[in-house]
């Protein structure tokens, strides 16, 4: 019987049982711990909106993936507890809800059976470190890296301190795509997995300023107002640069659709001698409307 430190027994047998049966899943592990530090601002509550309600994927149905915002991530099935909490994260060839029918609480690797697709934190003084690894100012061109245990793969075992994020995206879960935005400089930074571990690519100048080609969607910065807030924005695009909609920007398109068709029938129907009455019984309106039109 192997005991782990949340605590949980595993039965051993022969063969071995696999992870999903025996490890904890998400109504085992904790969701939040009060007091962790990074807590988020309003940007950080509406920048992962935006990405998950403009996402649209031409190769997966809406029930084939998922997106989590500030959910904590648990990948190491030798230490249970550990986790990282990403500000945005993309999973594909997963249920949109959890065994198909639950919300998560957390996105535990060994339950789901794959690993995020696609990655972004957002920046911030206090995480900055942490978010870029040997990527921070330049260290990885330097040829240096943080000497702490938290950059290592396996910690000391008199400490048994995580590893750092970049050391989890990379080795633990070999992200394909992590990205990292700074909200105040309005620099995106694009980092591949390619040949084992992330190799630092360029960001366009234009839109799309980062293209996903086994995702055929892009990633660029928009400068716009969502929810009433000015600002630049992290935002999911076409090849050509065309800002894929949100569900409110698409019904809303769909309206003014719908209006003009309208307009431009009413006009038709005026153009042929008909009166503003027999236009609005055609179609389904009030002679004011008619009128408006």
């Amino acid at each position: 019987m192997t005991s782990f430190a949340t605590g949980y027994s595993v039965p051993q047998t022969d063969p071995p049982r696999s992870p999903r049966e025996t490890l904890p899943d998400m109504y085992d592990l904790p969701s939040e711990y009060v007091g962790e530090p990074g807590l988020p601002d309003e940007f950080h509550d509406l920048q992962p909106q935006l990405l998950s309600r403009t996402l649209a994927l031409k190769h997966y149905t809406n029930d084939e993936w998922f997106t989590g915002a500030d959910l904590n991530l648990y990948y190491d099935v030798h230490h249970p507890l550990w986790y990282k909490r990403p500000d945005w994260f993309l999973a594909v060839d997963v249920p949109r809800l959890y065994d198909g029918h639950d919300m998560r609480r957390s996105y535990v690797t060994w339950q789901e059976g794959r690993n995020p697709h696609v990655l972004i934190e957002f920046l911030s003084p206090g995480t900055e470190r942490d978010d870029l690894g040997r990527f921070y100012r330049g260290e990885e061109e330097e040829g240096r890296s943080p000497k702490t245990s938290a950059d290592s793969v396996t910690p000391p075992a008199d400490t048994e301190q995580p590893p750092r994020k970049l050391v989890v995206y990379e080795q633990f879960l070999r992200i394909p795509h992590y990205l990292v935005y700074d909200r105040p400089t309005q620099r995106l930074r694009y980092f591949q997995f390619v040949g084992g571990q992330y190799q630092e690519q360029p960001v366009l100048a234009t839109n799309p300023n980062v293209w996903l080609a086994d995702l055929d969607i892009g990633l660029g910065i928009w400068q716009g107002t969502f929810e009433g807030i000015p600002g630049h924005w992290l935002r999911w695009c076409q090849e050509d640069g065309t800002w894929l909609l949100t569900d409110t920007e698409r019904e809303r398109a769909a309206r003014e659709q719908s209006q003009m068709q309208l307009i431009q029938g009413a006009r038709k129907l005026l153009a042929t001698g008909m009166s503003v009455e027999q236009v609005a019984e055609l179609l389904g309106l009030s002679a004011e409307q008619v009128d408006q039109l």
